[in-house]
């Protein structure tokens, strides 16, 4: 059979060929002890790039996220986050059960943002112990695949530090957002006091976020990594990989976004269909209801895979293993169900 064409996620791409030969030739240790050679250059070399003190190589985006709330916050207190965020929504409410850190969620607007008005009303009052304490404001770049504007970046920064509040970003798909936008994602991330960075969805590796920010909160997160179970050991090999994503797949993420604006053109013609996107290399499409069972299965049969299941509204990625053969296979195969 022919290879699937996969849209489900840019987490689902295969490693390449140079980046396995890069796993099997990287320098280890155990980096329990913090001796791991590759883990440790991969950790200094995203720390220096996006202007952070240190980083912290971990297995996922949600821990990654999880350990940058704790080290953030301490038991009692709050952080500010968007009703629909990864952190909130979908990372298995860790914040709450791990941390004993309430989230305060706030209605997106449409462009993703949180409205400024809504983040300073759900700040609480200082020294009242009727509240949890409001301590962090975490945002999501990108959002939905639209990269959040900078302007906005600059102004939530600003209100975070008028409350003496610190200021997180899940940067899962940051590197997207700074190709979209032109800029180095270091412009993105000087906003805030930390990013988590996931290596594993556009960029191809086959795991692993790192987590960058000051040292002293580093060292706190690498302390609560080793408590939930998140000690690496000989773990070069992933970070040599991952290493050889920043240098070669960074880049080549516009030619991801162009698929999707062309994906996003084609399924535009076809009747039934609200396509949304793409800004970058997601695209939502609302299909008339109760077809989308149909619809998967119409494509798994020309070899496409969809993640279809949660509703009319479907997500579709384009990512490293999605090439114009696949691209123009997708197309028709949309054309054949709804033309």
């Amino acid at each position: 059979m022919t290879a699937w064409v996969d849209l489900r996620s840019d987490t689902v791409t295969q490693p390449t060929a140079a980046m396995r030969e890069a796993g099997l030739r990287a320098p280890v240790g155990d980096d329990v002890f913090g001796d791991d050679p590759s883990v440790n250059s991969l950790q200094d070399r995203l720390a220096g790039d996006l202007g952070f003190e240190a980083g912290l190589f971990l297995p996922s985006g949600t821990q990654s996220n999880l350990l940058a709330l704790m080290a953030h916050c301490e038991r009692g207190d709050e952080y500010l986050v968007g009703m629909d965020a990864h952190t909130y929504k979908y990372e298995g409410g860790g914040a709450a059960v791990l941390g004993s850190i309430q989230p305060q969620p706030i209605v997106h607007a449409v462009d993703g943002t949180l409205p400024l008005d809504a983040v300073r009303a759900a700040i609480k009052p200082v020294g009242d112990p009727h509240f949890a304490r409001t301590r962090l404001l975490a945002l999501e770049n990108t959002w939905h695949g639209r990269p959040l504007p900078h302007a906005y970046l600059a102004a939530a920064g600003a209100l975070a530090r008028e409350h003496g509040l610190a200021y997180h970003l899940d940067g899962a798909r940051l590197y997207n957002a700074a190709v979209a936008d032109g800029v180095p994602a270091r412009e993105i991330a000087r906003h805030f006091d930390s990013v988590s960075v996931c290596l594993s969805k556009g960029l191809g590796a086959p795991v692993g976020s790192v987590l960058v920010g000051p040292a002293a909160l580093i060292d706190k997160a690498r302390r609560w990594r080793k408590v939930l179970g998140g000690g690496w050991r000989q773990a070069g090999i992933l970070a040599a990989m991952a290493q050889h994503a920043l240098d070669h797949h960074v880049l080549r993420l516009a030619d991801d976004h162009r698929r999707a604006a062309e994906l996003a053109a084609a399924l535009r013609s076809l009747p039934g269909l609200v396509v949304e996107g793409a800004f970058t290399n997601l695209v939502f499409v609302t299909v008339p209801a109760g077809r989308e069972a149909a619809l998967a299965t119409h494509l798994a049969e020309a070899g496409i895979r969809i993640a279809a299941g949660r509703g009319p509204r479907l997500r579709l990625v384009t990512h490293l293993d999605v090439d114009d053969a696949g691209l123009a296979r997708t197309i028709a195969g949309f054309r054949g169900f709804f033309g």
